[in-house]
């Protein structure tokens, strides 16, 4: 039994055809056109949908979208980076155009369940996800099920307020923070080991572990702030969900052990006495294939 899967994220969009045990077998990928917007997107995804339908015959469709959606209809909220999707009728449209069962989902709760399901978190329970990128989101799994709140969303880590002038998680621990805060040191010390490796490969959050690993003051401290921002934030839900593990990915999630390391150090220190040490800190297993692969699972799961 085949399945389709489609991510639409803030950088890059995904249309996948994989089995019904999560293997991807074929992919088709695309970088977001910001200036063609929605519209510009949804063209990449129908044109690489009637190779991949005639080839494996998909029972369904399962779409992971980066932003607010009501995962009932399949309507799109609004998008928090590319223009030309407000109420925008998603699921109806691949109907449409596919004759195929269509679920929709936030892309934070479907990588959730990817990894709860075929991931970090299998065996655990409750499962949160926290992704780091464009922006930060999560997704919480209870009992192999997206938890889903009132309609348009829910688990929306990234807009969690760090301060009370406005200031979010995304702000100080997406993957486009922690680059600011790289060139923002690489402009105030050229001579560093950072701005060393800036110069070489351009900055960005993939400089930090070799600069961490060559000793570098700089970069330990914007890994560490990051980390420790997001784990208080991720205190919060701990309090509330208390999930078994909580599993980060996303593009900063790339930079591995040091990035877990230090958010399993800091996390502790808010959380209740009651809930110490506090959950497991995992990173994803299924790296870059989360959405595609919990969208197999969502189809799977809604048949």
């Amino acid at each position: 039994m085949h399945f389709l899967a489609i991510e639409i994220g803030g950088t890059k969009i995904q249309v996948c055809a994989g089995t019904a045990d999560g293997a991807i077998v074929a992919r088709a990928r695309f970088a977001v056109d910001r200036a063609a917007g929605g519209e510009g997107i949804r063209a990449q995804i129908i044109g690489a949908l009637p190779d991949l339908i005639a080839k494996w015959s998909p029972r369904a469709i399962g779409v992971g979208y980066g932003g607010p959606v009501d995962w009932r209809t399949g309507r799109i909220k609004c998008s928090h980076h590319i223009a030309g999707w407000n109420n925008f009728p998603l699921g109806d449209w691949l109907r449409e155009g596919t004759s195929l069962p269509v679920f929709v989902e936030n892309d934070a709760n479907v990588a959730a369940l990817g990894e709860a399901v075929h991931g970090a978190g299998r065996d655990a329970n409750p499962v949160l996800w926290v992704n780091s990128g464009s922006g930060v989101g999560g997704g919480l799994v209870v009992d192999g099920h997206i938890y889903h709140g009132a309609v348009p969303g829910e688990i929306e880590i990234g807009h969690i307020r760090l301060e009370r002038d406005g200031t979010i998680v995304e702000d100080r621990c997406s993957g486009w923070a922690v680059d600011r805060a790289i060139r923002a040191a690489v402009e105030n010390d050229p001579q560093s080991v950072l701005a060393q490796l800036a110069a070489k490969s351009g900055p960005g959050a993939r400089i930090l572990p070799p600069a961490i690993a060559a000793g570098c003051p700089i970069a330990d401290r914007i890994l560490t702030d990051a980390m420790n921002e997001l784990g208080f934030a991720l205190s919060h839900a701990v309090q509330l969900l208390h999930p078994e593990v909580i599993v980060i990915g996303g593009g900063l999630s790339l930079i591995g052990e040091p990035l877990r390391a230090r958010l399993a150090h800091a996390l502790p220190r808010w959380v209740m006495d009651a809930f110490a040490p506090g959950p497991r800190i995992a990173l994803a297993a299924l790296g870059e294939d989360a959405v595609p692969v919990g969208a197999l699972a969502l189809c799977l799961a809604s048949l």
